[in-house]
C-alpha cells in the first residue's frame, strides 16, 4: 500500500517579495510566486503523482498554489480541505512589518529570538510551539488518516505550519527544525509506514 503525503510551501507572496512579516495576513502570489507554484505542479506530474485529496489553510497565496499545481496535475476537481489550522504562524505585532525596520525598533538579537526560537513569541502572536500546538492535531486527526489509509494527499502551506508538522513527521527536536529552511514551492515528498513513520523522503527541487 503506498501512503503518500506531499506537504509544499506556497509561492512566493507580495510580502515576501517586500520582505514583511506576513502571518495571517492575506496577499496573493506574485509572478515568481506563480511560476513557481506551476513548476511544483508539473515536478509532481514528472513523479507521475495523482492525490486523493488535499488540504491548504484559509489564506490565499496557498489556496492559489494550490490551484496551480492542481490545473498541471489535470486534478482541478480535486476535494479540497481548508482549515485555518494550516495558516501561517502569527507574527502578533510584528505582522505587516518590513523585517528590517522590525530590527531597528527591538534590535536585531530580540527579533532573531522572536524569528528562530522554538518557544519565544513575538508581542500577540505565535511561536513555533504555539504553531505545533494546532496543526499537529489537525494533522493527527485529518490528515495522517487519510494517508495512513492508502490515499495520497497534497497540503499546501506556509512556512512554519508545514515545519511544525515536519518536525512530527521526521522526529526532530526543537533545535534541529529551527535550522530547516523550506523554499516557496518546493514540495517535500514522503512514504510513510504503517505506524506514520516516513519510509522514504525527497525533496523535489528539480
Amino acid at each position: 500500500m503506498d501512503r503518500i503525503l506531499v506537504l509544499v510551501r506556497h509561492g512566493q507572496s507580495e510580502w515576501n517579495l517586500k520582505n514583511l512579516f506576513t502571518g495571517w495576513k492575506d496577499p496573493g502570489l506574485t509572478e515568481k510566486g506563480i511560476a513557481e507554484a506551476k513548476a511544483a505542479g508539473e515536478r509532481l506530474k514528472r513523479k507521475g503523482l495523482k492525490f486523493d485529496i488535499a488540504y491548504t489553510s484559509v489564506l490565499t497565496r496557498a489556496q492559489h498554489t494550490l490551484d496551480l499545481m492542481l490545473a498541471e496535475l489535470g486534478q482541478t476537481g480535486l476535494k479540497t480541505v481548508k482549515d485555518q489550522a494550516l495558516n501561517e504562524r502569527d507574527y502578533g505585532d510584528l505582522t505587516g512589518l518590513n523585517k528590517d525596520d522590525a530590527r531597528k525598533k527591538w534590535g536585531e538579537e530580540q527579533v532573531l529570538v522572536w524569528r528562530r526560537s522554538y518557544d519565544v513569541p513575538p508581542p500577540g502572536g505565535e511561536s513555533l510551539k504555539d504553531t505545533l500546538a494546532r496543526a499537529l492535531p489537525y494533522y493527527m486527526t485529518h490528515i495522517q488518516p487519510d494517508v495512513l489509509s492508502g490515499k495520497s494527499v497534497l497540503v499546501a502551506a506556509h512556512g512554519n505550519s508545514l515545519r511544525s508538522l515536519i518536525m512530527a513527521i521526521e522526529g526532530l527536536t526543537p533545535a534541529e527544525i529551527l535550522k530547516r529552511e523550506l523554499e516557496t514551492g518546493v514540495p517535500v515528498f514522503y512514504r510513510l509506514k504503517a505506524d506514520s513513520r516516513p519510509e522514504k523522503i525527497e525533496i523535489l527541487n528539480g
